[in-house]
């Protein structure tokens, strides 16, 4: 197996991403986490619970409440339903939880002696990372381990934790964005074994790029895309311009050997491709193509495998910015910071945080998106707001925002998640609790919300279920801002196949 040493520890990149030797999918035929393949999934049973993740750093409550993860009842066949039914506290203040993974995903689907237990939730700020059990009981989940963020920079030098994804080898892969100073060139790629036990780095040493974020792999392929947000010393203290112009976000992809832990190609995206932050394949484990949203300049890049090997890209979606009055800038763009894709690859749905829509697009041919509903649940252009966008003869317009059983929608659409099914869609409102507070005051004071919109997979198009609202601004410790969600039995953004 290839070998990788990082400051004098070794990791075993290899066996990290699931290539020979010892595996977790060692038992090819049995039936372990997740699910064959993204067809299956798609047959597997309704969603009855969903985890948030929620927090307090950033608003009022900052010095004294500690986020936590949330449990919300999404059977509407509940007494409890769209409701939070619990809250597990983490024991530290201000460590921002902010993306989530799994100990196990369908990765490892062949491995009866593995499951889906615990849930990883990495601390964006702190550095913490926190293991929680889900499996003991579902509607109360547990916290079984911290894995210290001093133990994290010893042995890697990594912090500011982001996206964590299990692998097939049974290691568990979270990106860093930065050092503990928050210099973006000191990111990289942290291992932590089964036991979430800090194993070392995944990439081999002079293989880190200078930005860090979010990352897929495709091991029929034998790659791994990673992309470029922002110098942690940057984005954590809110978004400033210049620090665009001074070269403190990214607008790159970078393409690994996926078996070698090696930066094979770096995809520059240009002015086109400011700020690419979430990165999906193609759920079908054999296409080689996929999406990238770059939230800055609003634009869907498709990336793909040429006949040589390398790889290329090209926007096939743009949101155009919006002339509008009283705003910081004259014009205002879309803001893409969310999207995924449907089990079967034929839907692609994304959100503008501050224009405050959710699309839906068809993919069927990846290169020719298709716009197939669209619907607005929020912004800061929606009616009774200050701002307002003009149209080209002059026009002062306002879109209209329904409300949801009696209550205004706050802030912007910001993360979502599909049922395995494809037929709903839920959406929370919260970026990053000192991004909130920038563009969206309102949410910091009064807190989040969630929602869910149902999708017509059929005949296409969106509508926003006037039956569910979990307010977060009503928790018992205060409002609170939640961010991502996940399912216990797994979703379209956390489960890779190979």
């Amino acid at each position: 197996m290839a070998g990788a040493a990082v400051d004098g520890r070794k990791t075993t990149v290899a066996a990290a991403a699931g290539g020979e030797g010892n595996t977790c999918c060692a038992h090819v035929g049995g039936k372990g986490p997740g699910y064959a393949s993204p067809l299956e999934a798609m047959k597997g049973p309704p969603e009855a619970l969903i985890y948030v993740t929620c927090v307090y750093n950033g608003t009022e409550h900052e010095k004294g409440k500690p986020d936590y993860l949330a449990t919300v009842d999404v059977d509407p066949n509940s007494p409890t339903y769209s409701q939070v039914i619990h809250r597990l506290s983490v024991p530290y203040i201000g460590d921002e939880l902010h993306h989530s993974g799994w100990n196990a995903c369908s990765s490892c689907h062949g491995d009866t002696s593995n499951d889906r237990r615990f849930l990883i939730l990495p601390s964006l700020l702190s550095g913490r990372i926190y293991v929680v059990d889900v499996l003991t009981d579902p509607k109360a989940p547990a916290l079984h381990k911290v894995v210290e963020p001093e133990d994290i920079v010893k042995e890697t030098g990594l912090a500011y934790p982001h996206t964590s994804h299990c692998l097939a080898s049974g290691d568990i892969m979270v990106s860093c964005l930065g050092d503990k100073d928050g210099n973006a060139d000191g990111n990289g790629f942290l291992l932590l074994d089964s036991d979430f036990n800090v194993k070392g780095r995944w990439e081999k040493p002079g293989h880190s790029p200078l930005f860090g974020y979010d990352f897929w792999y495709q091991p029929r392929h034998n790659t791994m895309i990673s992309t470029s947000w922002g110098a942690p010393a940057a984005f954590s203290k809110g978004f400033d311009l210049e620090h665009v112009a001074n070269g403190l976000y990214g607008r790159h992809l970078h393409v690994y050997n996926w078996s070698a832990g090696e930066l094979k190609q770096t995809l520059d995206l240009g002015d086109t491709g400011l700020l690419p932050l979430e990165i999906r394949f193609l759920h079908d484990p054999s296409k080689d193509t996929g999406f990238v949203g770059c939230a800055l300049t609003s634009n869907i890049v498709r990336f793909f495998k040429n006949t040589d090997d390398s790889w290329s890209h090209e926007v096939v979606i743009s949101v155009e910015s919006l002339k509008v009055k009283n705003w910081i800038l004259p014009e205002m763009p879309g803001l893409i910071t969310d999207f995924l894709i449907s089990l079967d690859d034929r839907y692609l749905y994304f959100v503008n945080w501050l224009h405050g829509d959710v699309r839906q697009y068809n993919i069927e041919e990846p290169s020719k998106p298709v716009l197939t509903g669209q619907v607005w649940v929020g912004g800061l252009i929606q009616k009774g707001s200050d701002t307002v966008y003009v149209s080209e003869d002059g026009t002062e317009s306002q879109f209209d925002v329904p409300q949801v059983k009696e209550n205004r929608l706050r802030g912007g659409p910001q993360m979502i998640q599909l049922s395995l099914d494809g037929k709903r869609l839920y959406v929370t409102n919260s970026l990053f609790s000192v991004w909130d507070k920038q563009f969206y005051p309102e949410l910091v004071q009064k807190g989040s919300h969630m929602l869910q919109i149902d999708v017509d997979i059929d005949n296409r198009g969106l509508k926003l279920n006037p039956n569910f609202f979990v307010d977060f601004g009503v928790e018992p410790d205060g409002p609170s801002l939640a961010h991502e969600m996940r399912y216990p039995g797994g979703d379209c953004t956390s489960d890779i196949w190979i």
